[in-house]
């Protein structure tokens, strides 16, 4: 019998000793999942459109990616420094219910946002008339992260379903069509914003832009906390020619900088764009200078900002060729 309650108590002990180990390695390796998007909201853009976003999460190891969601259908994934999606090949007159999910870095998906649900309006046979333009764009700065605009109205032979919101040549928001003002966050200070408006109808006929508003947020921000950091410029030859090294830190976004922009000797040289997953913790990029030993150079790296606009340029390094190729 003694040996019966050992063998239980050996038993009862690993069991324990397996679901810590196993709770332990979940929490400890894994971390936390992103949180749920909140702010999500949903407008419908035309008959068979919706315009779907949400506030940035923010997580220890970045986002990824965004998951929206149809009811239980994943139907569009977005980068982790976009906040907003256009859902299309709707069906008209239908009502759709969408969450959104964020997944980090290490692949965590977080928990779905709250549901918010969008009705597209019923699609008029053979419209081929776009709406007036809209009018009178007006624009002011609300604090320094955020620009209040708003517009005349559009008139459209059916009806205006909603207005697209444009920064620079980037549509960055939308808005049903009864509302002609709309705050747009996110921004930074000091720095100088162009907006413009479209109307779309049910058909998705889409109107001339409104004149061009620019507005510049107040406060200062001279570049530093949106520069590169840690960058790092050397030199290598190759093949009888030198190509130049880089190296640095991305700056820390709401978002993922996905685009650079490397000036050579205080001139824009080269550019370049992550097509799949850019780099969060160190960039690394290379590119041919020529086959002269001893050429002087300075280089400096910025990064285009999940918000349109460039950021601060990393600090500047001199590098020679042939120095130490």
């Amino acid at each position: 019998m003694r040996r019966v309650l050992v063998l239980v108590s050996v038993l009862c002990a690993v069991l324990v000793s397996l679901c810590a180990c196993a709770w332990g390695g979940a929490d400890e390796g894994g971390g936390r999942p992103p949180g749920a998007p909140t702010g999500v909201t949903a407008a419908a853009g035309s008959a068979t459109s919706v315009h779907v976003m949400w506030n940035a999460v923010s997580t220890d190891h970045g986002v990824r990616v965004y998951e929206v969601y149809r009811g239980p259908t994943k139907v569009k994934e977005v980068p982790g420094s976009a906040h907003m999606v256009d859902v299309t090949m709707l069906k008209p007159s239908t009502s759709y219910a969408f969450t959104v999910r964020a997944r980090d870095t290490e692949g965590r998906l977080g928990p779905p946002s709250r549901a918010v649900r969008a009705t597209t309006p019923a699609v008029a046979a053979a419209d081929r008339s776009a709406p007036t333009r809209p009018g009178g764009l007006r624009g002011r700065a609300v604090g320094s992260r955020a620009v209040q605009l708003s517009w005349s109205g559009a008139t459209d032979d059916r009806a205006v379903v909603s207005y697209d919101i444009h920064q620079g040549d980037t549509k960055i928001h939308s808005v049903g069509g009864n509302q002609t003002a709309t705050v747009v966050t996110g921004l930074r200070p000091g720095t100088r914003y162009s907006f413009t408006v479209r109307a779309r109808d049910a058909a998705d006929n889409l109107s001339a832009a409104t004149g061009t508003v620019r507005v510049t947020t107040p406060g200062t921000d001279d570049g530093r906390g949106t520069a590169p950091t840690g960058f790092r410029a050397t030199t290598h030859r190759e093949d009888g020619a030198h190509h130049l090294d880089l190296s640095w830190v991305p700056p820390r976004t709401d978002g993922v900088v996905v685009e650079y922009e490397v000036h050579l000797d205080g001139r824009r040289a080269t550019s370049l764009v992550y097509g799949g997953s850019a780099p969060r913790e160190r960039a690394t990029y290379s590119f041919y200078l020529g086959p002269e030993n001893g050429a002087v150079h300075r280089v400096r790296i910025r990064g285009r900002l999940p918000d349109g606009t460039w950021g601060g340029f990393s600090t500047e390094r001199t590098v020679t060729t042939g120095a130490r190729d």
